[in-house]
């Protein structure tokens, strides 16, 4: 079985490098040196190429933010398809255009995508952004019935909006519904200002509490993953509210 295993790495090595042209020297490595020579070869050329393409599409998107909506405008007026013209709007919304965004997604909602679960979240998530929140709640409640609604970004943002008209008590019981150890720690977070907000301070301080405790405990990647939230957990415990 290692055998079969070792030689299906150094089969599938060898072919990307041969259909990328990488430096010939890889094959031998690859060849003489089993696994080492595979395994090197993978984070030289496959795992680590990955990632430096990610950095650097990220880093085109800070740099030069509207160079992604331009291509997608181009791409969107060479094929008006629906799927080219929500990712417009989703570039849009990301760059905090949300009247374009707004105008986008509206008309992708038409003939068999007009009860697009996807998209009328991203137009309730863009409502709620503008501060227009009458009809954010408007589109969430097209949605709160759908399955995949109860932990959805949506669910999270109607119970703000929620909170908005004054009605508390519904809007705690859908924050609740994020409450899970060791997960979600964006909207636990969230949860815990709600609860200091509305005067349940003691709540707050055991959310807060548990937030930390579960950070002392987490792997180091997890731990990277979500220190802006961990600090902002603590700060907020110091302050003392």
């Amino acid at each position: 079985m290692y055998f079969y295993i070792v030689l299906a790495l150094q089969g599938y090595c060898i072919y990307h490098c041969y259909t990328n042209r990488n430096n010939y020297y890889w094959i031998f490595a690859i060849i003489f040196l089993p696994v080492v020579g595979s395994l090197i070869y993978l984070f030289m050329n496959v795992i680590q190429k990955q990632d430096i393409d990610k950095v650097q599409q990220g880093l085109t998107a800070v740099i030069n933010p509207s160079k992604k909506i331009i291509d997608l405008e181009k791409r969107f007026k060479f094929a008006a398809s629906f799927e080219n013209q929500v990712a417009l709007a989703d570039a849009y919304l990301e760059a905090e255009h949300f009247e374009k965004a707004i105008e986008n997604y509206e008309a992708s909602l038409k003939d068999v995508f007009k009860e697009d679960f996807y998209v009328i979240s991203k137009l309730q998530e863009a409502y709620y952004f503008s501060s227009q929140f009458d009809k954010a709640k408007v589109y969430a409640e097209r949605i709160k019935d759908h399955p995949k609604f109860k932990k959805s970004r949506a669910s999270f943002l109607y119970a703000l909006t929620l909170e908005k008209e004054g009605n508390i008590d519904e809007a705690e019981k859908r924050l609740m519904a994020f409450d899970a150890p060791y997960a979600r720690y964006q909207e636990r977070l969230e949860l815990g200002k709600f609860l200091i907000r509305n005067a349940k301070t003691s709540e707050a301080r055991e959310l807060l509490h548990e937030i930390v405790t579960e950070s002392e405990g987490m792997s180091k990647t997890s731990f990277r993953q979500n220190r802006v939230l961990i600090r902002k957990a603590k700060e907020l415990l110091a302050s003392g509210f």
